[in-house]
This record gives structure tokens, sequence and C-alpha cells, in this order.
């Protein structure tokens, strides 16, 4: 069986529209889809995996909530965009944003399906990952480990797509420099 985030666009349009009509299985069916990845978006932010789990509890707590202010056609950017302000608020409360990119480092080591020589670079990329402004290395997560497209990271950051091509270039470019000048 397909998971159903790979249903198209139509398919959780269609969900959405049910779910802001207050049918519980297709908030249900939007938990199913999306957690997932939200979840491996929080804990490579936090590097807690209570934390993430508490992240992605109140997200979609929110999202039950809020469900009537989304457009059904954005619905992924609308999410990830909470999840975004979300975890700004995690950074202002705990304070914690040079101990957030440490722990990127631990869950890269962590994936077991990664060769040594991988597992290396790995943990070299996480270590200059950390090096990286907050929000930087998070527009660099959401595209490459949460897999959102341009499109889907500007409706999230509310910037232009050459914006945010842009940051991401300039973050990519910052990260390379990292990755050569470093003494590993």
């Amino acid at each position: 069986m397909k998971k159903r985030e790979m249903a198209g666009p139509e398919t959780v349009k269609d969900i959405v529209l049910l779910a802001r009509r207050g049918d519980k299985q297709a908030f249900s069916q939007l938990v199913d889809m999306y957690s997932s990845r939200l979840y491996g978006y929080f804990y490579r932010l936090t590097g807690n995996r209570d934390e993430a789990n508490e992240l992605l509890g109140e997200l979609f707590l929110k999202m039950v909530e809020k469900i009537g202010s989304c457009r059904p056609e954005t619905f992924k950017a609308w999410l990830f965009k909470m999840a975004s302000n979300l975890f700004t608020d995690y950074l202002r409360t705990k304070k914690r944003s040079q101990k957030m990119l440490s722990h990127i480092e631990e869950q890269v080591r962590t994936e077991a399906q990664m060769p040594e020589k991988d597992n290396f670079l790995a943990d070299k990329l996480a270590r200059q990952l950390r090096k990286l402004e907050p929000e930087t290395a998070e527009i660099i997560v959401m595209r490459y480990y949460s897999q959102l497209s341009f499109e889907e990271l500007a409706q999230v950051r509310k910037e232009p797509i050459g914006t945010v091509l842009s940051k991401v270039h300039r973050g990519l470019k910052k990260l390379r420099q990292l990755m050569e000048n470093s003494d590993d």
C-alpha cells in the first residue's frame, strides 16, 4: 500500500476540505501523512526526541484549531510554516539555538544505512552545519532533509522564490567553504 503523502495534490486537497468540515478521520489521515516528515524536521533541529514529539503534538493541535484558515491547495506549505513558527517560539523560550545545531551531528551520525565513509562525511557535514546561522541551517534542513520544494519554502517563509533560492545558494556556498576549510 502506498503512503498517502505520495497521493496527488487533489487527494490532499480533498482530505483538507473534509478536515475543515470537522471530519475526524480526515484529521487522522493528515496526521498519518505528515507526522513522520515533521517529526524528522523537529528532531533534526532540536536533537531531542521528547522535545520533537512535544513540538509535533503542539503542531497538530494548532492544525486542528486553525485548519479553517488554510487554503487546501497549499496545505503542506501552511503546515510547515506553522512548524517553522512553532520552532522559532521554541528557540525564543528555550534559548537553545547553539545546542539545537549541535544535535544535528548526532542525528546524521546515527543513520544506520550509511556506510562508514559516508558516516565520516556526514559527521563532518553536521559539524560544519552547526557553524551556520540558525536561519540558514533551518532553510537547508527544510530543503534537503524535509524535502520541501523551493516553491514550498517560499510559501513557508513568506518570501519571494528568488530570495529563497538565493538564501539556499548562499547557505550551501558557505557550507561548502566550511567543509573545504575544515581540518578534518
